[in-house]
């Protein structure tokens, strides 16, 4: 059952909401304190112009690139070339970081990117979304462009203000 209304969203359907284990920071997981809501994380991920996919090269090392996305009906969706470096990164293991630029309102995602073919409806919400933000219309891309979509495994969000306090987590079903 969702929020009622004017009630904040705490967490997605197939995510749970805790409080880290960071004693050494001075974070109780016995207190849930200021925890943040999920609404939250959802207007940080829907404002953000561009966010940083960090990736695993073939020999280890690792790789970050800003990229830009559309946040739509709750996940991130990002296109690149499939001859860049991250998309052959993503080819060969699909386990990414993508985080937002600010260390001060900080929202953190740990998953996996995988191709996705949405349906039309879906994807001419992305398109909007790409053309509101970046002045740019993602159907007129090559054809030799990716779609992502980013399945969280954990989301980690805090305000630096106020951590410990607000220092939050979700852990998704897999």
């Amino acid at each position: 059952m969702g929020p009622k209304a004017n009630e904040p969203l705490l967490q997605p359907t197939n995510a749970r909401r805790v409080r880290p284990n960071m004693p050494h920071y001075g974070v109780n997981v016995e207190d849930p304190g200021s925890m943040l809501t999920w609404d939250w994380v959802e207007c940080q991920m829907a404002s953000a112009r561009n966010y940083w996919l960090c990736s695993t090269c073939p020999d280890g090392k690792p790789h970050a690139a800003p990229v830009w996305g559309a946040w739509v009906e709750g996940q991130l969706f990002t296109a690149t070339d499939r001859n860049s470096v991250k998309a052959r990164n993503i080819s060969q293991d699909s386990r990414v970081v993508v985080h937002l630029e600010s260390g001060d309102e900080t929202v953190i995602f740990e998953g996996a990117l995988s191709d996705t073919v949405p349906c039309e409806s879906l994807q001419a919400r992305i398109n909007q979304v790409y053309i509101d933000k970046y002045d740019l219309d993602p159907s007129l891309d090559e054809e030799d462009a990716v779609l992502y979509r980013l399945k969280p495994h954990k989301v980690m969000a805090w305000l630096e203000r106020d951590f410990p306090l607000t220092a939050t987590y979700w852990l998704f079903d897999d």
